[in-house]
Formats: C-alpha cells, sequence, structure tokens
C-alpha cells in the first residue's frame, strides 16, 4: 500500500507530503491546478524520465519520495528475488533531481532508474490519462493477454525468446553461408597464412607478461645500476656499515660497567648484522648486473611480436591461440563446405521445429485463457453500463516468428444487439475505451498481488448513469485493492473514503500548489463546487448532501 508522498521543487509544487489510506482516494481540483504534476512527481519517483521543465523555477534540486508498506508474502518474495529488503515492512523509493543528474535510490540505497523502474512494477499499477488509448494497438492486447497468463506463460515464453535467439542466429548464419568455390579458395589461403604467422611465433602462455617484466629491468639497467651504487656507497664500508661498527664498539667498551647497557648491544650487533648481509646482496647484485645489449634488442623483438599478434587475434596469448584454433576449424568447414551446409540447414529446420513447438504450446496456453479473460471483462463491462456487449479474442498467425512466439490476436467487441464483432480500434469511442480499459484493470487487479492501483482520469468522455456504474466499480475496487482517483466527476468523487483537493494559489508573486485532505464538510462543498462550478447556491449544496449520502447507502459499496 502507498504511505506517502512528498514532493518538493516540482513545477508548481514548492513542498507538499500527502499521506494516503486503504480503499478510495480521490483526488479534486480546478483545471490547471496541479493534479497532472502531482501524478507526474509519482512518475518520477517511479523510473520515468525526467523533464527537464518539471524543476521549479529558481530551484536547483527538487526530490520526489514514495513511501510504501508491503505484508503481501508473494510481493515480498517478487522484492527478495529483486534483492530488496524492506525496512519495518516499508519500501522507500525516491529521485534527487538537479538540473545536471538525478539520482535514484530505494530504502537509501543508490540503484540504477531501470532498477527503480523494475521494483515499482510490483508495487503499483498507473493508468495514466491517455493510456486507454494504447487498446488502438494489437500489440498492446497480447500484452494485456500475456500479463493475465503470467504464471502459466513466464516459464514457457522465457524458453521461447530463447529458442527464437537460437533459431535466428542460424538463420543468418545460413543466409550467409553462399560461398563459392574461388571465394573458400581465397579464404582457406587467408587462413592458413594467419594460422602460419600464429604457429611460427611459438607463443608461450604468460610469456607476454614474463617478456614485458624482463624488458622493463632491461630498459631500465642503467638507472638501477645508478641508483644501487650510490646506496652501496652510503651502506657499505665507507658508509653506514662503518658509523655502526665504530658504535658498536664504542658500546661494547662500557657495557661492563652498566648490566643496562646489555640490550643496547645486542640492538647494535643485529642492526650491524642485518646492514652487513644486506651489503653482501647487493653486492652480489651488481656483481652480476650485465647490460647485454644482444639480449636486449631479443628481448624487444620478441615483445613486439607478441604485441602485434595480439594486436591482430586477441588482447592475449590465449585469445591468440583460441583464435588459431577457431581459424583451423573454419578451414575444416570450408575444405568439406557441402557437409556444412547441409548440416547447418538441418541445424536451422530443427531449431524451427522447437520454436514452432514452443510457440504452439504458448498459442494454447494463450487460447485458453483469452476464454477466461474475455469472459471476466464482459462481466465487468456489463457493470459499467455496457447494456448489452459481447467481447472476445481473435487469434491469427504472423507469417514469421518472433521472440513472442507467432500469435497475432486482438481484441473484438460489439455494444449494439446483432451488430457483428468488430476491432476496438473501428468502434470503441473515447469513452468507451476508458471504460474498456478500466474493467481490463479491474480483472488484471483480481489475479494480481499488485495492492496500488492509480487511476488518472478514468472518467474522461463519460457522464450521468455510465459516470455513477464507473464510481461504483472504482468503489467496489477499493475493498480490494488500494485506489488512488484523479477525476473530475462529482459521482466518482462522492464515492471517496478519503477526499483530496488539488488548489492552486499566487504569494509573493510566484504560484504555488497544494494538497489537502477534506473533511465530511469540506468533501461535500468540493461537490458542491464540482456540480455548481463559479456558484454554489443552497440548491446544488443540498445536492451534493444527498450525492454524498446516497454513496454512503449504495448497496453492498
Amino acid at each position: 500500500m502507498l504511505l506517502s508522498l512528498h514532493v518538493k521543487n516540482l513545477a508548481l509544487i514548492e513542498e507538499e507530503e500527502v499521506n494516503f489510506s486503504e480503499g478510495l482516494n480521490i483526488l479534486t481540483g480546478e483545471t490547471g491546478a496541479g493534479k497532472s504534476i502531482l501524478l507526474g512527481s509519482m512518475n518520477l519517483a517511479l523510473g520515468e524520465k525526467v523533464p527537464k521543465e518539471m524543476l521549479r523555477e529558481g530551484a536547483d534540486m527538487a526530490f520526489v519520495e514514495l513511501v510504501f508498506h508491503v505484508d503481501d508474502e508473494r510481493t515480498l518474495q517478487q522484492l527478495a528475488e529483486m534483492e530488496i529488503e524492506p525496512e519495518d515492512g516499508d519500501v522507500i523509493l525516491s529521485r534527487k533531481i538537479t538540473p545536471q543528474r538525478t539520482v535514484a535510490k530505494i530504502n537509501g540505497e543508490s540503484v540504477p532508474g531501470s532498477k527503480l523502474k523494475e521494483v515499482a512494477g510490483v508495487l503499483i499499477d498507473i493508468h495514466g490519462q491517455h493510456e486507454h488509448q494504447s487498446l488502438l494497438s494489437k500489440k498492446k492486447h497480447l500484452e494485456i493477454l500475456d500479463s493475465y497468463a503470467k504464471e502459466e506463460l513466464q516459464d514457457l515464453k522465457a524458453k521461447m525468446a530463447e529458442s527464437y535467439q537460437h533459431y535466428k542466429s542460424l538463420c543468418d548464419e545460413f543466409e550467409h553461408a553462399d560461398l563459392g568455390q574461388e571465394e573458400r579458395t581465397k579464404e582457406i589461403s587467408f587462413l592458413s597464412y594467419e594460422i602460419s604467422e600464429i604457429e611460427a611465433a611459438n607463443l608461450v602462455p604468460n610469456e607476454d607478461e614474463n617478456l614485458e617484466s624482463e624488458y622493463r629491468k632491461i630498459a631500465n639497467g642503467k638507472k638501477i645500476l645508478e641508483a644501487l651504487g650510490t646506496v652501496y656507497q652510503q651502506t657499505g664500508s665507507d658508509g653506514a656499515s662503518d658509523l655502526i661498527g665504530h658504535a658498536l664498539r664504542e658500546l661494547m667498551s662500557v657495557s661492563d660497567y652498566d648490566e643496562a647497557l646489555s640490550g643496547l648491544v645486542d640492538q647494535a650487533t643485529e642492526l650491524d648484522n642485518l646492514l652487513s648481509d644486506f651489503n653482501r646482496e647487493l653486492s652480489a647484485y651488481l656483481s652480476d648486473a650485465d647490460f647485454n645489449e644482444e639480449h636486449y634488442f631479443e628481448v624487444e623483438s620478441r615483445l613486439d611480436l607478441v604485441n602485434h599478434l595480439k594486436s591482430k587475434f586477441g588482447g592475449s596469448i590465449a585469445e591468440i591461440l583460441a583464435s588459431c584454433e577457431e581459424k583451423k576449424k573454419r578451414i575444416e568447414v570450408l575444405n568439406d563446405y557441402d557437409a556444412y551446409l547441409s548440416q547447418l540447414k538441418q541445424s536451422v529446420s530443427n531449431a524451427q521445429k522447437q520454436l514452432h513447438e514452443l510457440s504452439e504450446q504458448v498459442s494454447k496456453i494463450r487460447q485458453d485463457k483469452a476464454l477466461e479473460l474475455t469472459e471476466k471483462v464482459k462481466k465487468e463491462l456489463l457493470e459499467l453500463n455496457f447494456l448489452d456487449v459481447s467481447f472476445t479474442m481473435k487469434f491469427e498467425r504472423n507469417k514469421s516468428y518472433s521472440a513472442n512466439g507467432f500469435d497475432d490476436c486482438e481484441f473484438l467487441i460489439s455494444t449494439n444487439p446483432g451488430e457483428p464483432l468488430k476491432p476496438l480500434r473501428k468502434v470503441a469511442s473515447g469513452g468507451e475505451l476508458s471504460r474498456i480499459m478500466l474493467g481490463v484493470k479491474t480483472v488484471l487487479a483480481k489475479e494480481d498481488h499488485i495492492d496500488t492501483l492509480i487511476f488518472d482520469e478514468i472518467d474522461a468522455g463519460i457522464s450521468g448513469r455510465t459516470a455513477q456504474k464507473v464510481s461504483e466499480m472504482l468503489k467496489a475496487l477499493g475493498r480490494e485493492h488500494q485506489v488512488v482517483c484523479i477525476t473530475h466527476l462529482p459521482q466518482i468523487a462522492a464515492m471517496a473514503d478519503h477526499h483530496f483537493l488539488i488548489e492552486k494559489s499566487v504569494a509573493d508573486a510566484s504560484t504555488h500548489t497544494k494538497i489537502a485532505e477534506l473533511s465530511e464538510e469540506a468533501s461535500v462543498t468540493e461537490l458542491a463546487r464540482m456540480l455548481g462550478g463559479v456558484e454554489i447556491t443552497d440548491a446544488v449544496m443540498q445536492n451534493a448532501q444527498e450525492m454524498k449520502r446516497l454513496a454512503k447507502e449504495k448497496v453492498g459499496l
């Protein structure tokens, strides 16, 4: 459930916090008061793109935060799979927005915007102001069906998508496999030359690392010898070693007079021994050190060869050797090209067969679930004042496969007796589309575990008895889910369990949008405004009070 929305410095909103509750939460206000800004701010917190104009004029930073409480076991499991752990049952989604960048966080931890969107998908479903128009696209119809049948389809669709990628890869290989004899001869000749070039080098694994280490040593040999010569001079018999030896002798000459000095004698002796050992090793290194110009050029030349091969065949010796093996296999293919083509053709056929079988399984499930879905949507449409409606889904097959299989399906509807079923895009008006989408959302909500549903002006294009039916459905939906609804219809607003008013005001030459929850009395006054417009008469107030009373008394609501 959505507990609260906190918005700062977004468009007309300076800073507001709204606390939502269970049931039907209604938001109303004059046109232009900022209702769309409120929904837009929610979308930002849920990972949508940030329009530059959303940042409030004069502000250097904007902030949006949504707090959800989650107690549904299935939702908690989904969050756990995304490595999201609610804190005391709460999940906090936030976005901080500056002109340069945005920072998304979940429970205080920075995450990519894509992760924010993924998590939001299991917590909330937002129906935007024009989303019902998406019903005009057949692609949306398939998405709705697959969403309804996701438990049955999820694993199969993943296998089908993997199978499609394998099939497509083989088809691409087969499409580009038509080589003539002359082309094959040229390719074999070139591959043979490259293989010879690699094999002639007699590469040894990790040889490049050893060569680079040795080259650094030889190339800096003069600098190393000069530095070590200075060290030997400073620590040897004419330097620190002589001084420490002299100091040790002085200590030993007086150590018999005070037992406390014996410890210092031991330490000085250890220093003298350590420095002697150090100088012996240093002297041995200097004696063995010899700059061999011939060896230097051998190492340099070998390293150049290895780097040249790396630039052509891979970033490491292991990759070069692997490339050599691939070239040998390619020559084998080219030498017996007819057998390769035959095998590749068979592989394409096998992959197509597997993809077809998976597509058949998916299509069968879709068609079975489509019968369930359309029957349930039809029942909801009858509740939404479609007096005589037929609603079904037509299935056809695409000529080619996709990661979604071969189904091409769309919803068909008839809203008048005797009329044939036709595609939605050909018969449904704007008001009908919004009701159909509400019916679909209601069915999906009953099947799904998403607790919070948000509707932005789902009432577009409706009025009268139809508006009353929509309000009753939203009220019923609010008994099973938390519903947040932005509306301009008093019939819907009267059903509110919690009524919020969005108002715009001007102060200090600046425009501000404020959001506040209304008391019972104030809610009636807002209903009167929605009914009567500018002038609120006693008759309008009585009408608003009656509307509120009837909403409360509605049977079963």
